[in-house]
């Protein structure tokens, strides 16, 4: 079952994340082999950390939870909250596997919370700049919650454009860059 874990930084944990950052790489290097998406969000001019969000293919919701509040940082409070949803890989690749080059403009992470009923179930039709691309679901996977994506654009209007916008209750898009150790 796949995921997505996305950790919200609390206001002023910066250095704390900077002390920690050897032990949140060891901590994911566990999962190397699950992990299909990873990396930080970071604020619009790229230099401050604002969360960290992890794609994973896990046996289920437990061990979900416990993936997402074992971490390093969550545990040693760096973060605020965390959103855990069950998460399908569309595009059927890991961010490793993208095509196109990483390091090329800029990305995104959105997330579209949905309102009513789903939208947005197909790969939109170009797919060249889709990173990641799934709807959010129930922990039993039956029930639409809205959508996720990691995204190459030349802004956020138009990152967050292959969804139904008038289908969300909210959109939210985060400046986001691929993870890993450095």
């Amino acid at each position: 079952m796949e995921f997505l874990c996305y950790h919200r930084d609390r206001p002023a944990s910066g250095a704390l994340r900077d002390e920690l950052i050897e032990e949140h790489w060891t901590y994911m290097d566990r999962f190397a082999a699950e992990l299909i998406a990873r990396g930080p969000t970071l604020t619009e001019d790229g230099e401050t950390a604002t969360g960290s969000v992890h794609i994973i293919d896990l046996p289920g919701p437990a061990a979900a939870r416990a993936f997402a509040f074992d971490e390093p940082n969550y545990q040693a409070g760096a973060y605020r909250d965390v959103l855990i949803r069950r998460w399908r890989n569309l595009l059927g690749r890991t961010m490793w596997q993208f095509p196109g080059d990483l390091t090329d403009g800029n990305r995104y992470l959105v997330l579209g919370f949905g309102a009513g009923p789903a939208a947005d179930l197909s790969v939109p039709a170009e797919t060249d700049r889709l990173i990641a691309y799934g709807p959010l679901l129930s922990d039993d996977g039956d029930t639409w919650l809205g959508t996720a994506m990691l995204v190459q654009a030349p802004h956020p209007d138009a990152a967050r454009a292959p969804l139904t916008t008038d289908r969300y209750a909210s959109i939210e898009v985060h400046v986001w860059e691929p993870g890993g150790r450095r």
